[in-house]
């Protein structure tokens, strides 16, 4: 496992993280999901990512369940919080009252005393950027987390909580956290890249699969026991189109002329960019795990010729 720097503070994180969402509290057992965490551990992962708001808080229940026999000093941890996890008008946001009562809430599900990383979920139009980054500057300081960041800020957003943070001397914000992945990349590449690498924030993406479809799984159909078929994931059917099948199906045949899997050959795509600190993938299965976890071996692969293969396929480029 390879370590990447988060932007330009100290904290390393391995450059394959293992993400809560979906999968704990909700479609795996408890012991399915510790029995991955301690997997990915020994492979070498650091980055366990969750949120308060995941399966209804039980994903950082399952969670802290699952790191009690682990070294904590060892683990970054991260939580997030901005949807609703509590009643009344003030049970969701970036007020300091529901960040307050929700960091709280995720310490205590998680079973530590701190966070490493701690997310402002979306961007509150309802709450000033100045309460959001002294509240987070007061939760450092008391120690109950580390770093803070964003997650799916827009450019202009993140450089506000920056510019707020020089002004008043607080800590500002080290990562943000944005869906990327072959079909979802126009905000990534051509607006936040530029500001983070200028402002030395780290990237740690979500969804580097598109929600299963680049494993290729979809391909021939919804198959039986897959997420898609799953009557509270059936969501996932509006993105499973015709147009994108046939260029997975194309990847598909890219990835077995380089003796990869199609998993491998998107998250291996995500980690060619340097300013990716962080590929957040999701498993249900301890194959799955190593499948990903395996994907980096994708990056000595990516050659001119490659790369440029995969773009005419996906023809999406927005530099173009």
């Amino acid at each position: 496992m390879h370590y990447r720097r988060l932007g330009r503070s100290g904290l390393k994180v391995s450059e394959i993280s293992l993400g809560a969402w979906i999968t704990f509290g909700k479609q795996i057992e408890t012991n399915t999901a510790a029995d991955l965490i301690h997997a990915a551990y020994d492979q070498g992962v650091n980055f366990f990512d969750n949120a308060d708001v995941y399966a209804d808080g039980q994903a950082e229940t399952v969670m802290g369940k699952a790191i009690e026999g682990l070294p904590r000093e060892a683990l970054v941890i991260s939580s997030k919080v901005f949807w609703p996890t509590m009643p009344g008008p003030n049970g969701r946001g970036l007020s300091r009252k529901h960040m307050t009562e929700s960091l709280h809430a995720s310490l205590k599900r998680l079973g530590t005393d701190y966070v490493d990383l701690y997310f402002c979920h979306r961007f509150d139009p309802d709450t000033g950027v100045e309460e959001v980054v002294r509240t987070m500057n007061i939760f450092i300081q008391q120690g109950k987390i580390l770093y803070w960041g964003t997650s799916e800020w827009e450019a202009q957003q993140v450089m506000e909580a920056i510019g707020v943070a020089r002004q008043y001397g607080l800590i500002p914000p080290v990562v943000e956290q944005p869906q990327y992945n072959m079909f979802h990349r126009k905000l990534v590449e051509a607006e936040l890249m530029s500001v983070t690498q200028q402002q030395g924030i780290g990237l740690v993406t979500w969804s580097p699969l598109f929600y299963g479809i680049l494993t290729g799984k979809y391909n021939d159909g919804i198959p039986a026991g897959s997420r898609a078929s799953l009557d509270d994931m059936n969501w996932i059917r509006d993105y499973i189109t015709q147009e994108r099948i046939e260029k997975v199906r194309a990847l598909t045949e890219l990835a077995r002329e380089l003796e990869v899997t199609t998993a491998q050959l998107a998250i291996g795509w995500l980690l060619r960019r340097k300013e990716v600190t962080s590929v957040i993938t999701g498993a249900t299965r301890l194959e799955q795990l190593d499948d990903n976890l395996a994907a980096p071996a994708a990056l000595d692969k990516m050659s001119l010729e490659v790369l440029e293969r995969i773009e005419e396929i996906l023809d999406n480029n927005p530099v173009k």
